[in-house]
């Protein structure tokens, strides 16, 4: 059959089903909501710090037409902010047409309010009498009762989700764009197919962390900041020293934003809405702030009040991104890592959907070597991962330790030329682009 089923169309899941498909798999992509790109829907930022560096290794591996798209559809480039060089801001308002109509051109199928509740095993795997040996996955159950077969699956379903997680570890659900009331509850893949998964923790012990941002109608704020961001991108507006909450940097997932800056001013970026780098304010102080006066959240709807909690279910896998303990099961983006941003979840899903592919072909997985920005973030995201300690980190190539990583093993470079050598160094360019079967 040579049949790669990929669960979650994220970002992560938008990647792998490319890479399996570039290597001659049959690929269907299942997404629980009436839309793919999840969190993508909401996010838009792009190349931002050692983002560039990760995207240009992706592009010489094979992977350039997703950021064909993702540079297209930017609204700005080169755009500076606190902490951040050279970012490029997608519009997120265009972004999720454009990617389904890539993915029907390469012939994957997409199943949209197609949520994955169950697994099956196959006969043998299942069996008990064959110590040592993994378990295979024969099929994925829907909540309709569809049984959606497969020779390899790849799960990236994030880790966001369901209502309960939001209500324990957060405010409430917070009403986000991946509408757990209306299509029902992300479920755990790895978890269904007994593979006990990991959740991150906050510096107060506390599991998961807050989204770090939501979205404003950019129609809603004073026409002196639409045009500042129509024009710039960015507008840095200072808070009043009443309004300061520095202790809500501690619980953001995107580590990489946790600095001063983003406590003490309003950090708005035009992505289409206006994106405003801050896990939730209460619309009351959020509208006391100048040309804010009039402010409304678009994403989440109750962002004066939360955000939605994340990293509450990672799997355990190795540096090819194989779930360990499932012979078929491969993982990408927050599903294989405690990792931030859209970038991360294109590299980790390009890498499992390739491999997914290989083990179809009977080839020996791929894991990308240290040499490589990628690849070193695979593996230290893992090794750090094991440690005590481990599940209170986050990992993005856009700040926080692994940025500072970067810059010390000197893989930190804006020069395309460069970094395409690195990858040639390797023998690794478009190397997802090879037809296996």
């Amino acid at each position: 059959m040579n049949k790669i089923v990929v669960i979650g169309g994220g970002w992560s899941g938008i990647a792998a089903s490319i890479t399996a498909k570039n290597a001659g798999a049959e690929v269907t992509l299942l997404e629980k909501t009436d839309m793919i790109l999840g969190l993508g829907n909401v996010g838009g930022i792009m190349r931002n710090n050692g983002r560039y560096t990760a995207a240009e290794e992706n592009i010489a591996l094979g992977v350039d037409e997703i950021f064909a798209l993702t540079d297209k559809l930017s609204r700005h480039v080169n755009v500076d902010f606190p902490g951040h060089k050279h970012a490029s801001l997608y519009d997120v308002l265009k972004m999720e047409p454009a990617v389904r109509r890539l993915l029907k051109e390469k012939g994957i199928e997409i199943l949209t309010l197609a949520r994955a509740t169950d697994v099956a095993f196959d006969d043998v795997s299942s069996s008990t009498t064959v110590p040592g040996t993994a378990p295979t996955l024969k099929s994925i159950r829907l909540a309709d009762g569809r049984l959606i077969e497969g020779d390899v699956f790849v799960e990236c379903t994030g880790s966001t989700g369901p209502m309960g997680n939001c209500q324990a570890y957060g405010n409430g659900c917070s009403m986000c764009v991946l509408r757990c009331p209306a299509f029902g509850p992300r479920v755990s893949i790895s978890q269904k197919a007994g593979v006990g998964d990991i959740r991150g923790r906050r510096k107060d012990g506390t599991f998961g962390a807050f989204s770090g941002s939501g979205k404003l109608a950019k129609e809603s704020l004073s026409e002196e900041l639409q045009e500042k961001l129509n024009t710039t991108g960015v507008a840095v507006i200072p808070l009043p020293k009443e309004l300061i909450t520095a202790e809500k940097l501690d619980i953001k997932v995107c580590q990489q934003y946790a600095l001063e800056d983003f406590a003490e001013n309003i950090v708005l970026l035009d992505t289409g809405h206006a994106k405003i780098m801050t896990p939730f304010m209460p619309l009351e102080k959020l509208r006391q702030v100048p040309g804010l006066e009039e402010a409304r959240y678009v994403d989440p709807y109750a962002g004066g009040k939360g955000n939605s909690i994340r990293y509450l279910s990672t799997a355990p896998r190795d540096n090819a991104m194989k779930v360990k303990g499932v012979e078929n099961l491969f993982c990408g983006g927050e599903k294989s890592g405690l990792f931030v941003g859209h970038t991360e979840a294109i590299s980790t899903g390009s890498l499992a959907g390739h491999n997914a592919a290989r083990l179809l072909a009977g080839k020996e997985p791929l894991e990308l070597p240290k040499e490589t920005a990628i690849g070193d973030l695979v593996s230290y995201a893992n090794e750090e991962l094991a440690k005590e300690g481990g599940v209170f980190h986050r990992y993005t190539f856009a700040g926080a330790e692994f940025f500072a990583r970067m810059k010390e093993r000197g893989l930190y470079s804006t020069d395309r030329r460069e970094i395409s050598d690195r990858v040639k160094k390797c023998g690794l360019t478009n190397v997802y682009r090879e037809r296996m079967m």
